[in-house]
């Protein structure tokens, strides 16, 4: 029977601290429909807006019980009708999935999977997904970056800020990034940041505008906008856009701070992607992977039964250093 194979799996019952990360291992593997694909997980990123779901806080809740997780990489096991981008033994990546990505198998539509070139091994694929596409939409599609323009991306030692360094140096900006211990300074260096600041600093903020000779930044990708927004409109250049990938609350604002400089706040949610700007997306990060540009780096890599602590960590780590990932 095709339908008898159990698998090891992540399962939340109920909404809660990350204890809720229960291991199952006599979880049905998945079926793939049309249109979809079922991989053969050896790898998957934990990003953090999974502790937030998890904790019942975030705006879209997912029906209890469900299995985390939407980057996983591994290998095509079968394909569902209608699939002609990828076939069973490809090696793949995925920005979504249906079934979840803590376990050993997932099923994720076509359009969410991506051939992981050789050059990458499986836990690189596993730090793709929603970093890159998250620092693609900030960049390209909500900030229109253009070559030439200075970027800060705050917290750039992190999943989404590696990507977002490295995409913007390839994009041909001047980047400024900022990390909180001497590792995540370093690493920001390595992918790509011309510039590291210390956000811990005291006065930091005097440094960049000082290393922009008073002007300002065009662009900021922000991971925490509860904590540097305000300082981040006093930051930019004339016409300068925050784009806002993470926050943990609220923060007071000067609207004043936007007049002062034509600027302007823009929210990104990778939910929001249509078909046609992942295919765009999909297509230059392939090139980067390529070209050798696009270099995933992977941080502390737990096995998948350690899932609860991996979101321990992720929240109260002093400072990121690349992508937490689960191996199977």
């Amino acid at each position: 029977m095709p339908g008898s194979r159990l698998m090891r799996a992540i399962r939340v019952s109920e909404f809660g601290a990350p204890s809720v990360l229960k291991l199952c291992s006599d979880v049905p593997v998945p079926q793939p429909g049309r249109r979809q694909v079922l991989i053969h997980v050896r790898a998957c990123g934990v990003n953090p807006v999974e502790t937030y779901i998890h904790s019942g806080s975030y705006a879209r809740k997912p029906t209890l019980p469900y299995t985390p997780g939407s980057d996983v990489a591994g290998v095509v096991d079968a394909v569902g009708e209608g699939v002609t981008a990828v076939k069973a033994g490809d090696r793949v990546f995925t920005t979504a999935t249906e079934s979840g990505g803590y376990a050993q198998y997932a099923v994720a539509v076509d359009d969410c999977v991506h051939k992981l070139p050789d050059a990458l091994d499986f836990t690189q694929g596993a730090a793709i997904g929603i970093p890159y596409f998250t620092a693609y939409r900030a960049l390209v599609h909500k900030a229109h970056v253009k070559a030439g323009e200075t970027v800060l991306i705050h917290g750039a030692s992190g999943g989404v800020g590696v990507a977002a360094c490295q995409l913007s140096r390839a994009l041909g900006l001047r980047v400024l990034g900022t990390a909180g211990t001497p590792e995540g300074m370093k690493l920001a260096l390595s992918s790509g940041a011309h510039l590291v600041f210390n956000h811990r600093e005291e006065g930091y903020t005097d440094k960049i505008m000082k290393a922009t000779e008073g002007w300002g930044v065009n662009v900021i990708v922000e991971m925490l906008s509860n904590v540097n927004l305000s300082k981040d409109l006093q930051l930019l250049a004339h016409g300068g856009r925050v784009t806002v990938v993470g926050s943990r609350g609220s923060i007071e604002i000067n609207p004043r701070d936007t007049m002062a400089k034509e600027s302007s706040i823009v929210g990104v949610a990778l939910f929001f992607t249509t078909p046609r700007e992942k295919k765009e997306c999909a297509s230059l990060l392939f090139a980067g992977m390529e070209a050798g540009w696009l270099r995933p780096v992977v941080g502390p890599q737990y096995p998948l039964e350690k899932a609860a602590q991996a979101h321990r960590d992720i929240m109260e780590s002093p400072g990121a250093a690349g992508k937490i990932v689960l191996t199977m």
